[in-house]
């Protein structure tokens, strides 16, 4: 009785040695560093710019450890943080807007640990320290400028049509059109409420009808609102991921908070003014057709191309199509093998594109990138200090040159796109190069290194105080029991550590917490075996009292580890930022400490008990 087969020493042990090995990384600490990237993110980092970097360094900085080329970027490694703040100044005032400076704390992990995935684990915001931005996108601008253009587009049609408007104006989140005759009006009222039935079927305009005064009132409908307010949130959301990715931030967090709200999380960055430079940047695409011999040179502009700037083409300066009219945008393949962009347009946009095209089969469609961006050039102030002073202009280049084969509607492909790499940027670009709406920065918060620093030593004290006397009082109390107990829970934290870090979780604050009531959670379970077993003994002998207290208990520390972790789960689903980080380290803790509990506690017991002649069992 109470002996175990050699399968669960074997299972246990290749978990405890996986857990000890990607557990392992932890023991290695990070270095400061700093991340190198050219500005355009279409150009990779090259061993001229590695040059340039270290010639800087080698000037004008106290020194560094190493430095190299990694993932389209260039890393230099450094001793201390000042070393690490001291490089980046320098390097800033040189290279200016060329490159994109971040700074970073780089993993000291042996290569054969990353060959197999290990990693430390990844720290939080409120341990890394970081920069914590709120914003909300201003839905009210959005439909605003949704209503301009189909005003727009409306005044075209109707002229197009002969229909006689007296006025026509966008008032309170509104159309409003007067007609001067009866048929105007009538003809107007019939074009709303074919255009009012959406693609789903559902109503996407709420028409008020005048007709005493031949007055026709156009509304977006709640379902169109919420559609505009996902899309353009969705859109926001894209787009501020691919600008954090200039950061080079390890582990940021972008995601949406409520209905128009969104939290951006940058560990390690301690510059929040750059850090908005990069994420309230405004971009717009511009669809426009090619201009032609009979274009006149007042209609007309002379643009560069994004990926050569010694090429040029001539476009039209009317845009027929703007990128907040796209709604979805993925490559994929021609009949014959080559690149493709696939483009999906609402349904303005659609029928903007289809007028547009219909009679230039034959010509040139581009494709604008506009983007507003920042110069900065190295001053002195009056106090004869250097400092960099920034100004703002526009730019725009040509991603995309394309020849009209077919008159083009909601969805249509570019083709000529150049490699499948390039096919994917430019449907990234289409895709998410342009805010859908304006944000204001609700919330700013700055967590400094320093404060980080002192977050991870108070966790950690807190851990060992709540680990020593658990521990203490586990030994003291259940003698050879607890001395089994207290190793399942050296186990246990070990799991939770290497779990952390081939998931890749973040740990945060609260998960810190989330793991000290983690170690109460582990000890509960023993306590309700070791309680079990003292039951069994006041009627069975020994061996029998063990069996039965283990099985017997099993139950109990089922359900109630069950309904924590579903709790757990909940937390982590709906929870963001902090909450989030508890419940994760809360659900991992859950699992290896019913893990250790019932597997491991009961092998040591085994060892120690199993199929030997017990008089008398003291627990």
């Amino acid at each position: 009785m109470n002996k175990n087969s050699a399968l669960r020493y074997i299972t246990i042990l290749i978990v405890l040695g996986l857990g000890c090995l990607y557990a392992l990384p932890n023991l290695y600490p990070t270095q400061p560093a700093v991340q190198i990237a050219y500005t355009d993110s279409g150009k990779s980092a090259d061993q001229s710019l590695l040059d340039e970097a270290e010639a800087i360094l080698d000037n004008q900085t106290s020194g560094y450890q190493d430095i190299f080329l990694r993932d389209n970027k260039i890393v230099v490694k450094f001793n201390t943080l000042d070393q690490q703040l001291e490089a980046k100044t320098a390097l800033q005032n040189t290279l200016l807007d060329k490159v994109i400076i971040a700074l970073n704390l780089e993993p000291t992990t042996p290569q054969w640990l990353k060959d197999i995935g290990g990693s430390p684990v990844k720290l939080g915001l409120d341990l890394s320290g970081g920069v914590h931005f709120l914003l909300e996108v201003d839905i009210d601008t959005a439909l605003q400028a949704r209503l301009e253009v189909l005003l727009d587009n409306y005044r075209k049609s109707f002229r197009e049509d002969k229909l006689r408007v007296a006025n026509s104006s966008v008032k309170d989140l509104a159309l409003l059109f007067e007609f001067k005759d009866n048929e105007s009006y009538n003809n107007a009222l019939r074009t709303y409420r074919n255009d009012s039935i959406g693609i789903n079927g559902g109503i996407q305009y709420i028409i008020t009808e005048r007709p005493s005064r031949k007055t026709l009132l156009l509304e977006y409908s709640d379902v169109a609102i919420k559609e505009i307010r996902d899309y353009a949130v969705g859109q926001n959301l894209t787009t501020l991921r691919n600008r954090v990715n200039e950061l080079g931030v390890s582990e940021p967090v972008v995601q949406r908070q409520g209905a128009n709200r969104i939290v951006v999380q940058l560990p390690g960055v301690q510059d929040p003014t750059a850090a908005k430079k990069i994420i309230g940047k405004t971009a717009n695409l511009e669809f426009r057709l090619e201009a032609n011999a009979r274009t006149s040179p007042l209609r007309k502009e002379e643009f560069n191309f994004k990926d050569n700037e010694y090429r040029t083409a001539f476009l039209e300066r009317a845009v027929v199509v703007t990128g907040d009219r796209v709604t979805n945008a993925n490559t994929g393949f021609d009949e014959s093998g080559f690149s493709q962009v696939n483009i999906t347009l609402d349904m303005q946009g659609g029928r903007a594109m289809q007028k547009a095209t219909s009679g230039n089969i034959g010509r040139g469609l581009g494709v604008l990138f506009v983007a507003q961006k920042s110069k900065s050039e190295l001053v002195t102030d009056e106090f004869g200090n250097k400092v960099i002073e920034q100004t703002s202009y526009i730019e725009k280049n040509i991603i995309s040159l394309a020849t009209i084969q077919a008159v083009l509607g909601t969805s249509f492909r570019i083709t000529g796109v150049g490699s499948p790499q390039e096919a994917s940027e430019l449907a990234l670009l289409l895709r998410a190069g342009a805010l859908a709406a304006p944000m204001k920065f609700v919330e700013e918060r700055t967590v400094g290194p320093s404060l980080g620093k002192e977050n991870i030593e108070l966790g950690m004290t807190s851990i060992l105080i709540g680990f020593s006397l658990v521990i203490l009082f586990m030994a003291l109390y259940y003698r050879v029991f607890g001395l089994a107990a207290n190793i399942s829970l050296v186990i246990n934290l070990v799991l939770i550590t290497g779990i952390m870090s081939l998931l890749g979780a973040s740990l945060t604050l609260p998960g810190i917490a989330g793991i000290v009531l983690t170690v109460g959670m582990a000890v509960d379970a023993n306590v309700l075996i070791f309680s079990r077993i003292r039951e069994e003994l006041k009627n069975k002998d020994p061996q029998s009292a063990i069996h039965d207290g283990f099985s017997r208990a099993f139950v109990t520390i089922f359900d109630a580890n069950v309904t924590t972790l579903i709790a757990a789960l909940i937390l982590y689903v709906i929870g963001t930022g902090p909450i989030k980080g508890f419940a994760i380290t809360l659900s991992i803790g859950i699992v290896t400490s019913m893990f250790t509990a019932i597997m491991c506690t009961r092998a040591m017991v085994n060892l120690i008990y199993g199929n030997k002649n017990i008089k008398e069992l003291k627990i």
